[in-house]
């Protein structure tokens, strides 16, 4: 692994998502992408559809067919030692299938599953009735952890949830249902509080709420980010703890892209003040005297 001046760069954890494209980039694979970066880990992507979408919501999906989505993994995996999977949107039930095989082929130690089927701005499915019976009974008991926001819970468990206490009883159902773990996200509370359920323990996480439209991916970004933690040695509750804070946070510095609900700021903290004009860094590294630029 020695790059052309004959050091080694050791290659950081390497996470796959498996997830839809997003042409706005505030969501799926995009998304997830940027939220490994900016945990310091290189991110390799599966797409699992395509969507014709905007801030302003999804139109139509695509979705990839199973034996290329198959192939996409597999063509990977020959190649690449890949240290956690995240999955979110799935589309249809051929393509479940598809990822439900590779976790059995595989055996990762960090699966992290966001069980999206339906978006929050625009009506288009992204995972169709038979896929999302596919994921209840077949995939949840695959993943290391499961992160539903509350409409996602109540169809998954057939509860209604309305508050705390529903939120409870859905992660504990889920468990029972053969989830390892779930994290129950509740952004659109009073105060945003996310549940989880590891085993029979149950543990509430309350947030500050901030006041932003641009949320567009947040659950996309949370799923990542717990991923991310738990590859780099942390364990599923600081995982969560740290996924929640660093989500606040993106959302904090968010900005208006578009007409509707505008993306999380992933990479907030690689933010630099620009460079004042006319004012450049002379690169130190293997250049020689000879060549540093003549002075004007």
């Amino acid at each position: 692994m020695s790059n052309h001046n004959g050091h080694t760069n050791h290659a950081p954890p390497i996470l796959l998502t498996i997830a839809g494209f997003d042409p706005s980039c505030g969501a799926g694979t995009a998304a997830d992408l940027k939220t490994f970066a900016a945990h310091n880990c290189y991110g390799v992507a599966a797409v699992t559809a395509l969507t014709v979408q905007s801030t302003q919501g999804v139109v139509s999906v695509h979705a990839t067919p199973s034996a290329t989505l198959r192939a996409q993994l597999e063509t990977l995996l020959e190649d690449i030692e890949i240290a956690g999977v995240k999955i979110g949107m799935l589309a249809n039930r051929a393509n479940a299938s598809v990822v439900t095989e590779f976790l059995d082929k595989h055996k990762f130690t960090h699966v992290v599953l966001d069980p999206v089927f339906r978006p929050t701005a625009g009506n288009a499915e992204l995972l169709d009735t038979s896929g999302l019976k596919f994921v209840r009974d077949e995939l949840l008991k695959r993943v290391s952890v499961i992160t539903p926001n509350v409409p996602e819970a109540e169809f998954l468990t057939g509860l209604e949830v309305k508050d705390l206490a529903g939120m409870k009883a859905a992660g504990l159902k889920l468990v029972e249902m053969g989830a390892q773990a779930v994290v129950v996200t509740g952004g659109h509370l009073e105060k945003p509080t996310d549940v989880l359920c590891i085993g029979t323990e149950v543990e509430t996480f309350g947030g500050d709420h901030v006041k932003s439209p641009n949320t567009h991916g947040s659950g996309c970004t949370f799923s990542s980010a717990i991923l991310a933690q738990m590859a780099s040695g942390q364990q599923l509750r600081e995982a969560v703890i740290l996924a929640k804070a660093y989500v606040t946070k993106a959302i904090e510095k968010s900005y208006a892209i578009g007409k509707g609900a505008g993306p999380l700021n992933q990479l907030f903290r690689f933010h630099q003040e620009q460079p004042l004009r006319g004012v450049h860094e002379v690169p130190q590294h293997g250049m020689h005297p000879a060549a540093e630029p003549a002075a004007h």
